[in-house]
């Protein structure tokens, strides 16, 4: 375990993250609560540091002429993209504040505590579990939309100049462009595997971006899956790292270490490679029905969001909020009620049909779909497309457990529907082809869980209408 904070510990010396401002800012860190004190009585050791909200207004004051210029021209742009049905207005109003104010982000961030979620899967998810643990204890700010690079970044702190808190999702790739501008609070590692390799490459690169990003803010605590090898890889040097265990699922991108390259055994248990690398002692832990905290205590973990990985992404919120001083079981029950993220999950009227959208993108996140919707036998439809924002390759198809399909009648669908239809050909699942999803959803009959990767995800959820 490296650099993890108990509670209470002696010698914790490092200050409350969020404390440190983007250079230049001048805003001072906030008071230490008189909790923060370290006790004497073991006994009365509290189960968490109670860290102190930043100033009020911090973000909001002393901006000068060219920020606030920015930030009004951010801030009308994105109304007239949603007023005119363009978007979100999630990356434009941000593109363009940035344009006119190059620094803006760390000037936005300044004075907040801010946490920054990244990794292969699950990122949108838990940003929205993120934001709403912080909202148990103050106003908080966040991307939802999923524009996840440096402009919606912006976008997203633009949108409340005051909230102390701000939950941001971040590519995989760009946390080191974020680290460059400001440190955050909190740094949440989920997970690594292949992903749009055409774009983003191997997950090598990915490890060496992700160290590169550490390096420049020791004093950001770290949220890490311990039990994926690849984050344990980048986390493990860092002066400050709390250990998340869920368990784990797809660990084919994991069985070589990535530091010697030596194959890894006893994935599922306490993994170790010979150079030293190793699964670290968890300080949350999720379990069939709770979770594990670091003060011995297990909660009633109880969710809206359905399968296990949401209990993993939920359990990471809590710890992620648990660091800036949100009481575990205020997020717990605030968590509870959440029922989709950017409509993840959601149960929506698509051409007058009730569906399920289920977003799986790469073989690690099509695992834990495919389990999803083994535990019932609607209709399923399957939509796979190939644009940039997919990458372009779809070999990874071949990479996906589709044999557990075997049995059920599926719709296949999108731009690579027939190499969609290929793959189950040879796993031995019976599907039908279709020229569109609507035809797909037509022909689905009655509430139909609907399995798309990002673009085909995303352009049904922009036809769907909430229920």
């Amino acid at each position: 375990m490296t650099g993890t904070r108990r509670d209470g510990e002696q010698g914790e010396t490092a200050e409350p993250d969020g404390e440190r401002t983007a250079a230049g800012e001048g805003v001072p860190p906030p008071p230490r609560a008189a909790d923060d004190a370290t006790p004497t009585d073991p006994a009365a050791v509290p189960p968490w540091r109670v860290i102190a909200p930043p100033h009020p207004g911090g973000p909001a004051t002393g901006r000068p002429l060219r920020t606030s210029l920015a930030v009004g021209a951010g801030r009308v742009v994105a109304g007239m993209s949603r007023r005119l049905r363009l978007g979100s207005g999630g990356m434009i109003g941000g593109r363009l504040a940035l344009s006119l104010q190059p620094g803006l982000l760390g000037r936005l961030a300044a004075g907040r505590r801010i946490v920054m979620i990244t990794g292969t899967n699950g990122k949108t998810t838990t940003t929205a579990l993120v934001a709403e643990a912080l909202r148990s204890r103050g106003t908080a700010t966040s991307n939802v939309t999923g524009a996840n690079m440096l402009d919606g970044h912006v976008a997203a702190l633009m949108t409340d100049l005051s909230a102390p808190f701000a939950a941001l999702e971040v590519d995989e790739l760009h946390l080191a462009q974020v680290t460059a501008e400001f440190a955050p609070s909190v740094i949440v590692l989920l997970n690594l595997s292949r992903d749009q390799m055409d774009r983003v490459g191997e997950i090598r690169t990915v490890q060496r971006s992700l160290r590169a990003a550490l390096e420049r803010v020791p004093r950001t605590r770290v949220v890490a899956n311990r039990d994926d090898p690849n984050i344990v890889s980048v986390a493990a040097g860092h002066p400050g790292v709390t250990w998340v265990s869920g368990g784990a699922r797809w660990m084919h991108d994991a069985s070589n270490c990535p530091r010697c390259g030596a194959c890894i055994t006893d994935l599922d248990g306490p993994w170790r490679c010979e150079c030293g690398l190793a699964r670290p002692e968890a300080d949350w832990t999720v379990t069939a029905d709770a979770v594990l905290g670091p003060d011995g205590r297990a909660r009633q973990l109880s969710l809206q969001l359905p399968g296990h990985v949401n209990r993993i992404n939920a359990t990471f919120a809590v710890a992620a909020a648990a660091e800036l001083g949100c009481d575990p079981d205020r997020v717990l029950a605030r968590i509870a009620d959440l029922r989709q993220a950017s409509g993840r999950y959601a149960t929506v009227l698509l051409d007058d049909r009730v569906v399920r959208l289920l977003l799986a993108k790469n073989p690690a996140s099509w695992l834990e779909m495919l389990d999803l919707v083994s535990g019932h036998d609607r209709p399923l439809v399957l939509v796979v497309n190939s644009r940039e924002a997919d990458g372009y390759d779809v070999s990874w198809l071949w990479d996906v457990d589709f044999e557990s399909l075997r049995g059920r009648a599926v719709l296949v669908t999108g731009e690579r529907g027939l190499d969609l239809a290929v793959r189950l050909r040879y796993a031995g699942v019976r599907c039908e082809v279709v020229g569109t999803p609507q035809d797909a959803l037509g022909r689905s009959g009655a509430e139909p869980d609907v399995i798309a990767n990002y673009t085909a995800f995303r352009d049904l959820l922009a036809r769907s209408v909430t229920r």
